[in-house]
């Protein structure tokens, strides 16, 4: 997966508009970040999971998902390596990022498949 391709992927959910945040992409439903490209050169994203779900994410694509370091991964933040990832692997983790900060309203009004992996 490219850059590119992970910022289609975070565009195309309901609502998100891409910002940037601390001089690198971010991707933003009603205002809050859901997934974060790194710095122009690097070769990963992020994905703001659950704890619960980085832990699952991690254990079935641990080639792709990897806790970020320090006290941000320790509350779900999750590096995304993306030389090692397909849209197949990472949309429903992405499906998941974007539940967890869109508004229940919002989350109700878009089937965007089973949160399950």
């Amino acid at each position: 997966m490219t850059a590119d391709e992970f910022r289609q992927l975070a565009l195309s959910l309901p609502e998100t508009a891409e910002s940037t945040h601390m001089n690198h992409p971010d991707f933003r439903v009603k205002g809050k970040i859901f997934a974060t490209l790194g710095p122009a050169g690097t070769d990963w994203g992020m994905v703001k999971l659950t704890p619960q779900q980085q832990t699952r994410w991690v254990a079935l694509e641990p080639d792709v998902f990897a806790s970020v370091k320090g006290g941000w991964g320790r509350r779900g933040a999750t590096n995304v390596h993306l030389a090692a990832a397909t849209e197949d692997v990472v949309r429903p983790a992405m499906i998941d990022a974007w539940r967890n900060v869109a508004p229940k309203r919002l989350v109700a009004e878009h089937d965007l498949g089973t949160d399950e992996c």
